[in-house]
């Protein structure tokens, strides 16, 4: 089940206030219109960062563009997690390991 991504999208990137290192992609001629009214509340008052143009040809730093591209098309919306640091890693990595399997 291959999808062709949208050749291009012109995307406003808002941080969230609330959370260091996240983000929210959304087309540009949309704005924030389709995200959810509960991840706005969680998100907190968006932050614009930059306008970008996305192709699948684009890097971006932590984020699949492909995905990104996808998401802005079918739900209105990309959010980006920040990044979970190593202790947090090891920390949930040892938590699972000593879950019950089932």
């Amino acid at each position: 089940m291959s999808e062709v991504s949208p050749v291009k999208v012109l995307c406003d990137i808002y941080r969230s206030p609330r959370e260091e290192e996240m983000y929210l992609y959304v087309e540009k001629r949309e704005g924030l219109t389709r995200v959810p009214e509960k991840l706005q509340e969680l998100f907190g008052k968006p932050v614009h960062v930059t306008t970008m143009l996305l192709t699948a040809e684009r890097k971006l730093a932590r984020a699949d563009v492909e995905k990104v591209l996808h998401a802005v098309q079918d739900q209105g919306y990309y959010l980006q997690m920040p990044p979970v640091a190593d202790d947090e890693m090891r920390a949930i990595a040892a938590q699972n390991s000593k879950l019950p399997r089932g």
